[in-house]
């Protein structure tokens, strides 16, 4: 057993390393600590067989490849690089991100050439949609500390927007709804998650 249990250690390690993840990357991907990381390279414990399957997943290979030993020399494979997803990723985000900025310049100019008024409105709206699309890339695919950032980046922007569009109304005092709002955002990004 405590073959077997360095045998995965030293198999997860050769592909976390090969894929250019850092432990605490890595442990965010799979929702785990990077101490349980550390301890399951060491063969000091053993991921459950469905946390197996999902890191068999990760790296394009077999479970059965994580439980068997390899030469030196074998040559890892290389289903999808996860840094070659990562940069996918990111761009995929971005494309949709430039998507919201594309309706807003397209509703720009539409209304400017029908009824030649600056609808400045879109652009300003476009900021907080940016936003909410941003937080859901970075929820299925990014680290989980930045969705607090922007969370906080969309609650003021939305504050703003609001204040801008009711400019006539000088309904300041939106503002305020901020403050208890950032402190729910600062106090629940303290939230300890359960380590498995």
């Amino acid at each position: 057993m405590d073959e077997l249990r360095r045998t995965i250690g030293r198999n997860i390690l050769l592909l976390r390393t090969n894929a250019h993840l850092t432990q605490a990357e890595f442990a965010s991907q799979l929702h785990y600590t990077d101490k349980a990381i550390s301890k399951w390279e060491r063969g000091d414990s053993v991921p459950d067989i469905a946390v197996l399957k999902q890191i068999a997943e990760l790296f394009g290979v077999t479970v059965d490849y994580l439980l068997c030993d390899h030469a030196e020399s074998e040559k890892l494979p290389v289903a999808e690089d996860a840094a070659v997803k990562r940069h996918n990723h990111l761009f995929i985000a971005l494309i949709a991100i430039i998507g919201v900025w594309f309706v807003a310049v397209l509703a720009f100019a539409v209304v400017f050439m029908v009824l030649h008024v600056a609808l400045w409105q879109a652009f300003v709206s476009a900021v907080p949609v940016s936003l909410v699309v941003a937080l859901v890339f970075n929820s299925v695919w990014g680290k989980r500390k930045m969705n607090y950032l922007l969370i906080s980046l969309l609650l003021w922007s939305s504050l703003l927007t609001l204040y801008l569009l009711l400019l006539s109304k000088n309904l300041w005092a939106l503002f305020l709804l901020g403050i208890p709002g950032q402190v729910c955002v600062l106090l629940s990004s303290h939230i300890r998650r359960s380590r498995r």
